[in-house]
């Protein structure tokens, strides 16, 4: 299914399609402030394996997820105060942020030091999308087989016709990466520079 929504003013019905989509173990490609994500529930473990299947990824590679906004976070990592106001100065935005994942995150989402990569971009549709569904979504990147990312919603749609249930097509995307910081032991580290500003770090 592909699904045009207005990426200034996410229409709620629309949203709401999304998210029954979600409910049912659905995998859906959605427009970020990064790239286009290929995701699902993260309370679905049958559709992260999916995902994993459709990205060809080692399962001990966790995905990273998106969440609402800071109080979304702090359900499903340990923030402490350093991270909080770290975060609040950068988010919403191209960030991911590493973070010791809290109990409620499911353990294939966990790295093997119990930390997960989260991420709250500055895009209406996502951001509708995690309120309405009460639950993160996970993401990666949608790809090429050659790891190229899809710049195009419906060029996702002609390249995972089958896999992907639902594609949001929100426009075009700032293709570029997420910076991604580790946060953890309030000891933040750049693992990698993409679209938000690293020289505070």
């Amino acid at each position: 299914m592909f699904i045009p929504i207005n990426p200034e003013n996410p229409q709620s019905r629309l949203i709401d399609k999304v998210v029954d989509c979600l409910k049912d173990g659905g995998i859906i490609a959605y427009p970020t402030d990064t790239y286009y994500g290929i995701g699902c529930d993260i309370m679905n473990k049958k559709a992260i394996e999916k995902v994993y299947q459709i990205k060809k990824r080692d399962k001990t590679k966790p995905f990273s997820f998106i969440c609402s906004d800071l109080k979304n976070i702090s359900d499903y990592a340990k923030v402490s105060n350093y991270a909080y106001r770290t975060m609040k100065r950068f988010l919403p935005g191209p960030y991911t942020f590493i973070l010791e994942g809290s109990k409620l995150v499911p353990k294939i989402m966990l790295t093997k030091r119990k930390s997960a990569g989260i991420r709250v971009p500055d895009n209406a549709i996502c951001i509708a999308i995690i309120q309405a569904l009460g639950n993160p979504v996970i993401s990666t990147t949608a790809t090429y087989t050659n790891d190229e990312p899809i710049l195009d919603a419906w060029l996702i749609s002609e390249t995972y016709p089958i896999q992907i249930d639902m594609v949001i097509d929100g426009g075009t995307v700032p293709n570029k990466p997420s910076s991604v910081i580790s946060l953890i032991d309030d000891q933040p580290e750049v693992l990698r520079e993409g679209a938000g500003d690293v020289s505070f770090f």
